[in-house]
């Protein structure tokens, strides 16, 4: 059974900076897709960054471009977000999701199968 675990939100003032961490347990070794998402009140989960375990590749959504940054460990198990010049916009709960392949595009709910918990993380002005 896989599961993730999300670690490291908190409250900020903006301008400032956190770093996630996504730990994934249950998969037996491979490639995976590791994500975050977010979702403040009233609105619908957004896919933030992505990271394919095997080749590095990145993604972002366009509001978070050039202030956060994925990763993964060496062994592909963790995935972290780096959020630096945070803005009160970036005010959200923070989701990891997980799945080996994904029949949709990054950015959907739909390719993952796996979620986790989920951290606050709150920006103040």
């Amino acid at each position: 059974q896989v599961q993730l675990a999300e670690s490291g939100g908190g409250s900020v003032q903006a301008g400032e900076s956190l770093r996630l961490s996504c730990a994934a347990s249950g998969y037996t070794s491979g490639a995976k897709w590791l994500a975050w998402f977010r979702q403040s009140p009233g609105k619908e989960r957004e896919g933030v960054a992505s990271i394919y375990t095997e080749s590095g590749a990145t993604f972002y959504d366009e509001s978070v471009k050039g202030r956060f940054t994925i990763s993964q460990d060496n062994a592909g198990n963790a995935a972290y977000l780096q959020m630096n010049d945070l803005k009160p916009e970036d005010t959200a709960t923070y989701v990891c999701a997980s799945d080996r392949v994904r029949g949709f595009p990054w950015y959907s709910n739909r390719g993952y199968t796996y979620w986790g918990r989920g951290t606050q993380v709150t920006v103040s002005s």
